[in-house]
């Protein structure tokens, strides 16, 4: 049921041209080289610290790995997260 109510949300927002990240609540990753990552529409963080920073959202759990992260900015939509970026995973 739920699949299926995710497909109707799909549809429609292509129908609609409504971007599809808002339509299905899924998190919007955006990566400037390996210095900054930006996640909106999270969840909250789960682990905070210098080499690894774990972030909630609705399609799993954000990984971020470098060294010297630091979060930059927080918001109830977007953290922005600076530092030396090795890795980003989504585990679901």
């Amino acid at each position: 049921m739920k699949k299926n109510m995710d497909n109707i949300k799909a549809n429609l927002s292509e129908a609609l041209e409504l971007p599809i990240d808002i339509t299905l609540d899924l998190p919007r990753i955006t990566i400037i080289g390996n210095i900054e990552v930006s996640v909106s529409n999270h969840k909250g963080i789960i682990e905070y610290d210098n080499e690894i920073i774990r972030i909630n959202s609705k399609a799993g759990i954000i990984k971020v790995i470098g060294d010297e992260l630091e979060i930059k900015n927080i918001l109830s939509e977007e953290i922005l997260i600076i530092g030396n970026i090795e890795q980003v995973e989504i585990l679901s």
